[in-house]
Formats: C-alpha cells, structure tokens, sequence
C-alpha cells in the first residue's frame, strides 16, 4: 500500500511522500510510487521525461532527505502518471574514488529495479564516460504494470532434467537471416522466434537456453562493432529492448511474455542465461549510468585503494553477497519466475557468486543458499558455469543441492578422446557415465552435469572440426581475444575444404560428438546450428559479430540436411518412453540402471592403457530384455572388434542402429527398421562410433507381456 498522503512543495509542483517499498516504480490507482537505494548521497532527484529522445525532462522532482527518504531508500508518490511513463533519476553526493564513492550528479541514471528500458535513437555510451550532461543520449526507465497481461493460464513448466535436451540459441541470431523466412520486420526478435517454434518441436529439443535478454548496452564492445551476445547487463528486470518488433517502450514486455507462453504451449521450457557477476559500466573508465551513481561501494567489490576488483574480466565485478545486492538478485529472479514464467537459469561465471565483498572465495556463500531455498524457486532449473576469471573453478564442488554444472570437463575430455589424444580413455568413460570421478562423491543425480562440447563461447562443431587455430580478426582485436587452447583438430585442412575425402571425415566427426553427448548419462545441451554444422568461419568469440558469422543461416538446414536428420533421431531415441520400444527404461537412463560389461577389440578386455583410442561397452536394460553395445574407435585406422552374444533370450540378435561411418539414412536408423547384423564382429573404419540393438522379437515382447 501506498503511504501517507500528506505533500510537500518540490521546485515544479506538489509531490506526495511515497513509501519506501515496494523498490522500483509501482503503479495504483492514483499514481505510481517510485523508491530507489542511495546510500550516502546528499541528494536525488526524479526526472520524468516525455519522449526518450528528450534533453530535457519535462517534470523534476526534488526528493528531501526529510520527507522522502527513509534509512538508505528515497522514495516519492507521483499522482496523475500511469504505464508509460519515462523517468530516470540523478543523484549528488561525494566524488571521493579511494573510499569507494563516485556520485555524478551530471548523468541521468535508469532505476535499479525498473521494469522496462527505453534506448534512444542517439543512445551514446561515451557520453556516460565524459563530464557533463548526458540526459539526450542515455536510456530512459519505463514505468510498467506487470500484472497487466493475460496468460491464459500459463505456469512453468517444471520438466525432470532426465526428460530434458537444451538448446543453448541467440534469440537475434536465430532468425536474423534473410534465409530464415521471418519478416523483415520480425528477424532478430522475440516473435521472429515464436514463428520458428515448429523447428525446435521438430527437432525435439525440450528447453531453449536463451543468451542473455536483460537490457544490456550494445555499445559495449570495439569500435565499429556492437556487443551481439548481450553480456553487458545494464538492468536485471529489464527484458532487451533490441528484441522487440514493437516500437513501443512497453512493447519488449508483452512480446517476451508471448514467446513464452508460445514455447511453453509447445512443451518447450524457457531457461535465460543471466549474468550477477558484472554490469556494463565496466572500470573507473566506464559509463555512469545506474549502480555506480547510486553506491558504488555497495554494488561493486572494491580494493582497498577504491579500484575494481575484477574477477569476471570485464572491468567490475558485483558484490553479490551484500545484503542490498543480494535482495536486488533473488528479486529479480523472483519477477523472472512469477512474472514472467521462465522456467530456469543458468547463471553466467555462476563461482563469483561464491566470493565476498573483497573477492575471497567463501565457504556458505548467502546468496547461493539464498537461491536455493527460496521457496518462488523451488522446481526451477539452476544451472552454473561454476568458474569465474578470476581462476576459481567449482566444477563438482559447487555449493547447494538444486544447482546442475556446466561440465566443463566433459567438453573437453570429448573433444580430446575424439580427435586422438593419449591418455584419455579413462577420463571419456567417466564422462559416459555422468562424471562419477567429480561428482560420484555428492550421491547426486547424474543429471547434475549438463554435458556439452561446444557452447556459444567457442567453436561452434563445425568449427571444432574445422580450424586447429582461432580466426577472431573480424573483432578488431589482432586475433589476441578468445581463448587460444580450443582441443580443435581441422582434420586436414584449416578451414572450407573441397575435398571430399576431408568432408567426409569431417561429418563423421560431427557426428560422433553428437551421439556422445546425446547419449551419454547426464543431461544434454548442444548450441544453436550445430544441427545444421553452423560455421563463425574460425572465430571463437563472436561476441561482437551481429552479421551472418553469428546467425544461423537457415540455407545449412538444405546442405547439411544430413547431420539434422542425424540429430532429431539421436534426441527422439534419448526422449522417448520405452513402453514404446523396450518396455522398462528410457534411454537416458541406460547407463544409470543397466547393468555394463567394458571391452575392447577383444571382450572382457578394455584397453585402459594410455596409447588407448577405443572402448566397447555392452548395457543390459534391468529387465535384460534389451541389450545395446556400444563401440567407439577414436583411432585412425580401422579396427575390428569381437561383439558378445546376445543370445541369452531366444529370437534376439544385434541390429546396427548408429554407424557415423556410413551415409545417410544408414547412418542411424529409426528403431522399427533397424537392420540385422549377422556376424560375430564388427568392422570399425577410423573414427567411428557404432551402436548396436539387441531385442526380443515385437511377438515374443507381447506373449511375454
């Protein structure tokens, strides 16, 4: 509720009061309250604006330590305004850099807890940077009523993880191509995606894992290029105003809301990367336009000489275990939950989170157990890249028991084992198997690690196949950016190749790593057009490429039609209920229940040696009605190797449901139509991975049923 009513006179007209809380602006019926923190500052003004190109606000009020503040919050009651308003606030106090104060009364500054963002057409980065007044050229808050949309009775949709494939996608970036058949006015936007909803259904991924969609500053990043991935966050409640088709400033709310109703409608869960780590005002050399002008040293970690600590490698790093920061982040994802319906996080350099107000790793981290016991929470998907710049890696020791790890090194043993490294074998089995090695100790599920090889930070998989070196030119930094250890084998050739001996050997590439990830225990993500063997033509940072080497060029679906067929049979077989085909497991959970003999070559004798390159694993389902016998030879000759009898129930023989060393369709198989195999051993060419069926006959199933 809104209190006391009682008004002041400010230097433009009557204000109320207001109340301290709720944070942000909240519309009644009489007005809207607006309440912000300003620690130390001696004074704040709200500045409401009529278009967002304006120089000049068109009200100021004057906010009085008396009458409008309480504790730290300064707060009023503005009568007569509604939904659309545009407002920002300037705040003075001290510039005193070594005691952490850096307050700038010149720089318009957007609301913390503001639910909507205006960009104007001249936005200007440096202009946050400069002295002087920046109000011409600076984002704009909107007031916004969330309560103000009818989803039709939508709620999250709260999937088990063992149900789960997770397709890592840029919303721009996935239909921003010509190719893609959107409207022109609709690429690149929330309902550019909604139109290609049909696509993931038919690929059978079950949640998008979107790149950041909070407002974040596209001026950050290299002269002449943009900041395309969005890990520049300049508001936390904000969805990106870049993403909308509408031109409205309320518009990027409803149009996400329609996205996510339209995905959940199609059984498809919504989970945003989300990035607590850092904000884009970057260093002492960085824009004022929100958390530095209202207390610096509450919302950044700082040395003791006032400098920025940075563990996150973008110039800041919040303070995320403060008390004020910590209610700012569970807020927000609070409102990203309730209010928006998203159904999960995955939390950018999720181990910074994990270090105090001086950046010491902590053993309890507050707002990691805040997170996790927050009942708005609970049964939503939190997932954490558990490591940071700063050289914290937790991967398998990350603190709580709902988050889920990025496994990292599941990435890159794959990558390793596949392209012929010694010394792997024992470290590949282990990633098969859900990384009992680094997480067995914690009698977790094996979902718990999100298995992936390529990622948006990287090579995409045609690239991991394709370049042994980064080509990051186009970035503008002489190649130095992005990381230069990419465990990459071109197989041949540094990039587009010709020849067809190379292109085959490429696929088949592509395809062993898919299967592996597809199929291993755990749960699995694979990155926007990998499907379709998308190519940034070398480079492993894109994060400044808004053009066709970070979109999906809907033309790979025709030429690679090959490697997205592959795909959707690998996702179906790993989704579908066994009732259907085995009738007493899923796929996935396989190797988590089965029962597994290890081989080599040779049965009952695995190689575990550190030239090794191959593996065979036979897997009984419980029921010991089906059996599958996987084989991968990461050497690069061809081996042979001896298949164990699966006749153990009458009528059962092995049929060859993946061989990556054979063309489409052989390739893989729908289950129906699985060829037979009649011989006691199996030929692998170089670099294959083969997988094996043997099943009780359908009438034999029945009878025994």
């Amino acid at each position: 509720m809104i209190n006391d009513i009682d008004t002041v006179t400010g230097p433009f007209f009557d204000l109320y009061r207001g109340s301290s809380s709720p944070l942000g602006a909240t519309i009644s019926r009489h007005g809207v309250n607006f309440s912000v923190f300003a620690r130390d500052c001696t004074g704040v003004e709200l500045l409401l604006f009529d278009q967002v190109d304006d120089a000049q606000p068109s009200r100021i009020i004057t906010l009085e330590s008396r009458r409008n503040r309480t504790y730290h919050y300064w707060h009023t009651f503005v009568p007569g305004i509604g939904a659309g308003q545009l407002y920002g606030y300037r705040v003075a106090g001290a510039f005193v850099p070594q005691r952490g104060r850096r307050f700038d009364p010149s720089k318009l500054l957007i609301d913390p807890y503001g639910r909507a963002v205006a960009v104007p057409a001249g936005y200007d980065r440096e202009a946050g940077c400069l002295p002087g007044d920046n109000a011409a050229v600076a984002m704009k808050c909107v007031v916004a009523d969330p309560r103000g949309y009818d989803w039709e009775g939508d709620v999250p949709l709260k999937r088990s993880y063992s149900k789960t494939v997770i397709y890592e996608m840029h919303v721009a970036g996935f239909t921003r191509h010509p190719s893609s058949g959107v409207a022109e006015d609709k690429r690149g936007t929330y309902a550019g995606l909604i139109e290609k909803i049909p696509y993931l259904q038919d690929l059978g991924v079950t949640a998008v894992e979107l790149l950041p969609v909070f407002q974040f500053d596209p001026h950050d990043a290299p002269l002449g290029l943009c900041n395309y991935w969005g890990y520049s966050p300049v508001s936390f409640f904000a969805p990106h105003a870049g993403y909308s088709s509408h031109k409205d400033p309320l518009g990027p709310l409803n149009e996400f809301r329609d996205m996510v109703k339209a995905l959940h409608r199609a059984g498809i869960e919504i989970i945003l990367d989300v990035v607590f780590n850092h904000t884009s005002e970057g260093d002492h050399q960085g824009p004022t336009f929100c958390f530095r002008g209202f207390a610096n040293d509450v919302y950044y970690t700082l040395a003791p000489d006032g400098g920025y600590i940075n563990h996150t490698g973008c110039g800041n790093t919040l303070n995320a275990n403060h008390h004020i920061v910590r209610r700012l982040i569970i807020d927000s994802l609070n409102y990203w939950v309730k209010e928006m319906h998203v159904d999960g996080f995955r939390f950018d350099l999720a181990s910074i989170l994990s270090r105090d107000g001086e950046g010491r790793p902590l053993k309890n981290p507050p707002i990691l157990w805040d997170i996790e016991s927050d009942p708005a929470l609970a049964g939503i998907k939190l997932i954490a890249e558990a490591w940071d710049a700063g050289g914290l890696y937790q991967v398998g020791s990350f603190i709580g028991d709902s988050w889920k790890e990025w496994n990292g090194e599941f990435r890159d043993d794959v990558r390793s084992f596949l392209k012929g490294d010694n010394g792997l074998i024992g470290r590949f089995v282990a990633r098969l198997l859900a990384s009992p090695d680094i997480y067995g100790h914690q009698e977790r599920e094996a979902e718990q690690s999100i298995n992936f090889v390529t990622c948006h930070d990287g090579f995409t998989l045609n690239d991991l196949v394709s370049y042994d070196k980064k080509h990051n030119e186009a970035n503008g930094e002489l190649n130095r950016d992005g990381a230069d250890a990419n465990l990459s084998w071109n197989c041949g050739v540094e990039g587009a190749s010709s020849d067809p001996g190379i292109e085959l050997l490429r696929n088949r590439q592509v395809k062993n790593f898919l299967a592996v990830t597809l199929l291993a225990l755990g749960t699995p993500m694979i990155l926007m057009g990998d499907e379709v063997r998308r190519t940034q033509l070398g480079n492993n940072n894109a994060y400044c490429q808004d053009n066709e080497i970070g979109w999906f060029n809907w033309d790979d679906l025709r030429l690679h039609a090959d490697t997205h067929r592959f795909t959707k049979e690998l996702v179906k077989a790993r989704l579908i209920h066994s009732s259907t085909v085995t009738g007493d497991f899923t796929l996935s959970e396989l190797l988590g229940q089965g029962r597994l003999e290890w081989h080599g070559v040779r049965l009952g004798s695995p190689d575990w040696s550190h030239e090794s390159h191959s593996i065979s694993l036979t897997a009984w389902s419980v029921s010991r009605r089906v059996v599958f016998h996987y084989m991968v030879n990461a050497y690069w000759q061809p081996l042979r190797f001896s298949l164990p009898s699966p006749l153990k129930l009458p009528g059962r023989s092995w049929h060859r449901w993946i061989d990556t060393s054979l063309a489409s369709p052989e390739d893989i198989v729908p289950w129906e139509e699985v060829p037979a195999v009649d011989s006691d051993s199996y030929l692998l060419p170089a670099r294959t991975l083969v997988v094996l069926i043997a099943k009780v006959p359908m009438e034999r199933r029945k009878s025994a049923g």
